[in-house]
């Protein structure tokens, strides 16, 4: 068992995994999935995530539409993924990559490359397959937009709803989401879609030993190209972030008052959490819409 009888028989790795001497090292990959380092005889490595046995089975699609998202995002040619090596109901195989140190050369020729993702585009906002983001169902289903329109059906007022549900929003909370929805036509700031990362923060930024910037667990779709931007912005931002944008900009300036409207795009990831996670992240919720009102009014 090797990398090149892996991609010619990709589904026989479930098989492989109990029959065969292969080395399984769990790894750090998020809070969802059980993930591993497998090493096999010849000292080659894969990196693999799966369903924890504790939950059951995955939900259906779930490992499918990050393959595809990442297919769809390497097929331009622009930002760095790693290869798909094995996709199946229960389980994601991926290239290897060595762990280096984020460098602002790695983030200039980053922010080039994300340029040049966006501007590839999409047929439509959404995909052609059911999406999650994170361990959420994300509603794909094309949409010829406008994008505020989407945005606002599609994203946000799905997460809110999912987030009321679970009680983690208090009704002040949700009146001022509900504000931001109605006032969404008001904003402008609407473009065609763009080919987007749709889950760019800066926790899915793999930088590599060979001195690149990878992307990787893709919520990808035809989305606006200011949601990539905002979202790297979160959660203490992406290192290099300056160069990043500095270099973004010089690919393919964004259109004017963008850093204006980071608020609006970082709602959905906010309103994510508080449907995943719960009341923890209202005050997140809440300090955005803020910013949000006072954009549109």
């Amino acid at each position: 068992m090797d990398l090149a009888y892996l991609r010619a028989h990709p589904h026989l790795l479930p098989t492989f995994l109990h029959h065969q001497r292969i080395r399984e090292t769990p790894v750090d990959g998020g809070s969802i999935c059980h993930t591993s380092r497998l090493t096999f005889d010849d000292g080659e490595s894969i990196f693999t995530k799966s369903w924890p046995e504790a939950g059951g089975r995955a939900p259906d699609g779930f490992f499918a539409a990050e393959a595809n998202g990442l297919r769809w995002l390497a097929e331009t040619g622009t930002v760095a993924v790693p290869e798909v090596l094995v996709d199946t109901p229960d389980l994601l195989g991926m290239a290897w990559i060595e762990h280096g140190q984020p460098s602002a050369a790695a983030a200039e020729e980053f922010g080039r490359a994300l340029a040049g993702l966006h501007r590839a585009g999409a047929a439509a906002f959404g995909a052609p397959w059911p999406g999650f983001h994170g361990s959420a169902p994300m509603d794909n289903t094309p949409h010829p937009g406008p994008w505020h329109e989407w945005y606002g059906e599609r994203r946000l007022a799905v997460y809110l709803r999912l987030s009321v549900d679970r009680g983690a929003l208090e009704p002040a909370d949700t009146a001022r989401v509900e504000r931001v929805l109605a006032g969404l036509d008001r904003v402008g700031g609407d473009e065609p879609p763009a080919r987007i990362h749709g889950d760019l923060w800066t926790g899915n930024l793999l930088w590599g030993a060979d001195g690149r910037c990878r992307v990787v667990d893709p919520a990808a779709h035809g989305g606006h190209r200011e949601t990539d931007l905002a979202y790297l912005r979160l959660w203490g931002g992406a290192p290099f972030l300056d160069r990043i944008l500095a270099a973004y900009a010089e690919a393919w300036p964004p259109a004017a008052g963008w850093a204006d409207r980071v608020p609006l795009h970082q709602l959905s990831m906010y309103l994510l959490h508080t449907a995943l996670f719960g009341a923890a992240f209202a005050p997140g919720v809440r300090d955005t819409t803020t910013a949000c009102l006072h954009l549109i009014s």
